[in-house]
């Protein structure tokens, strides 16, 4: 989604001129569990599930590093570790890590080589799941949804399940979709599932529910929008 030029801040700018201040700004401002308020997609509905907790809306450049176009999957990451950072009962507890920190860990895990530091390589679902593990000792389940067309209504019954029993947001990334989306819930009604998504595409300035919602960078999305000709896959972190 494009923004006028007005309300578009260069974040790494900001960051360049006053790096002290930006961080605290940033640390200050994260907007938390943006979902919050938000409507429901369907009036009559068989099964509503969504995550619980508290957890940080993360999104390009939100630390004043400029990561736009292959920081995503770092973003949804970042976000996952802050429920698990506010959950008392799951993992280790530490602030979500530094987009260097993330590719620290999959170097130290033996996932990337040395060079893989510093780059704009992206992450996706199979990264997610080793960062997790390592920093914060929660293992993930990964599923693999090979037809959008076909399995993704499937996947929806296993994200239900997975709200109920561990609550944790989910990651979700594909092939021809490869846009890394935040998943945190899933409503069911007669004619198919929705999605609630997170996009962590947003770049601009401190920013607000409202704004979030009203924009749509986090709303209910209809299964039977996402490219369907496209694979998905899910990292689901087992709190």
């Amino acid at each position: 989604m494009e923004r006028n030029q007005e309300e578009d801040i260069d974040w790494g700018e900001r960051y360049r001129q006053d790096p002290l201040n930006v961080n605290k700004s940033v640390k200050d401002f994260l907007v938390k569990n943006a979902h919050e308020g938000l409507a429901l997609p369907l009036t009559v509905y068989e099964r509503c599930s969504v995550t619980s907790g508290q957890c940080v809306y993360y999104h390009y450049c939100c630390d004043g590093q400029d990561d736009r176009g292959w920081g995503c999957g770092y973003r949804t990451v970042q976000t996952m570790c802050s429920w698990i950072n506010n959950v008392s009962h799951c993992g280790k507890s530490r602030p979500p890590p530094s987009l260097h920190e993330i590719q620290q860990a999959l170097v130290t895990v033996g996932d990337k080589p040395a060079s893989f530091l510093g780059s704009k390589e992206w992450i996706g679902t199979c990264e997610a799941a080793l960062v997790l593990d390592q920093m914060y000792d929660v293992p993930c389940r990964l599923v693999h949804v090979r037809s959008g067309a076909t399995e993704l209504e499937q996947a929806a019954q296993d994200l239900h399940l997975h709200f109920l029993t561990h609550g944790s947001p989910v990651m979700m990334g594909g092939d021809r979709d490869n846009s890394s989306k935040c998943i945190l819930g899933v409503c069911t009604g007669k004619e198919g599932s929705y999605l609630l998504i997170m996009d962590p595409h947003y770049y601009g300035s401190v920013l607000d529910k409202e704004f979030l919602q009203k924009n749509s960078w986090v709303a209910w999305r209809r299964v039977q929008s996402l490219d369907l000709s496209s694979f998905y896959n899910l990292c689901l972190p087992q709190t």
